[in-house]
């Protein structure tokens, strides 16, 4: 079937959702909304048995069984997965667990607190942008969102299911901004995350989504083309263009 937008589309939506996010990050949005869940003395949520035991830890679990069960899949496929090629389904998990370890990259490296970790929620570190890339005074480590990205990291789906199915593929789209929303929204209350750092984490995963999805269209003969293109020519060996007779004339005769 058709897909619903091109490759073309796609990147121009995703280039307006970065300068969205970029412009988010100049505004105090961040701050204004942490305080509706943090006062001086802290987040009231930060231990709610809901938010912590339900939506983070078990959130964090039941992602790492869907993951599981999309590795499994590869090879016994099941449900509406039936219907993917087994390309496809490789494609799907490996989207996904590369959406992960790009978003836990980025947090390994970055020098931004979360929240709770500031002084205006009683903590210790100063309120910098996530992208000075200067020490706050905190612990570190909290941009972009670790957990939201336990939903998000499933965007990479649409891609796939809008070759076969727009229902299915407006669907999954949904259902994985859902779990990728509500996961952030439950750090957010706690004080773990800024809502900017949610953002980007579903902006992050739905890029590496897209960038796979695109890779794989390439056609194979022109990867090999680029290849040839950069490929230094090596000298070839002279040829004697001497003809035959040549030879017979100046070699002396047999004995």
């Amino acid at each position: 079937m058709t897909a619903p937008f091109s490759q073309r589309r796609l990147a121009v939506i995703t280039l307006a959702l970065l300068l969205a996010l970029m412009a988010w990050d100049a505004t105090d949005l961040d701050m204004r909304l942490a305080h509706w869940f943090g006062t001086a003395q802290g987040f009231a949520l930060t231990d709610n048995w809901l938010l912590e035991n339900v939506l983070h830890e078990g959130g964090r679990k039941l992602s790492w069984v869907a993951a599981l069960a999309l590795t499994l899949a590869v090879w016994w496929p099941f449900g509406l997965l039936r219907r993917l090629e087994s390309r496809e389904r490789v494609q799907l998990i490996v989207s996904s667990l590369v959406a992960v370890l790009v978003v836990s990259l980025l947090k390994s490296l970055s020098p931004a607190s979360c929240p709770w970790d500031l002084s205006a929620f009683g903590g210790v570190a100063r309120h910098l942008s996530h992208w000075s890339w200067a020490r706050d005074g905190g612990s570190g480590h909290c941009f972009p969102a670790g957990h939201a990205s336990s939903g998000f990291a499933f965007v990479g789906g649409y891609f796939i299911w809008r070759r076969h199915s727009a229902r299915v593929a407006r669907n999954w789209l949904l259902l994985s901004l859902l779990a990728g929303f509500t996961l952030g929204f439950a750090q957010q209350a706690r004080g773990a995350h800024f809502m900017s750092h949610t953002l980007w984490t579903g902006w992050l995963c739905w890029s590496v989504g897209l960038a796979i999805d695109t890779g794989r269209r390439i056609p194979f003969s022109r990867l090999q083309a680029w290849a040839r293109r950069g490929r230094p020519s090596l000298p070839q060996p002279a040829t004697d263009h001497r003809p035959a007779h040549a030879d017979r004339a100046t070699s002396p005769p047999g004995r």
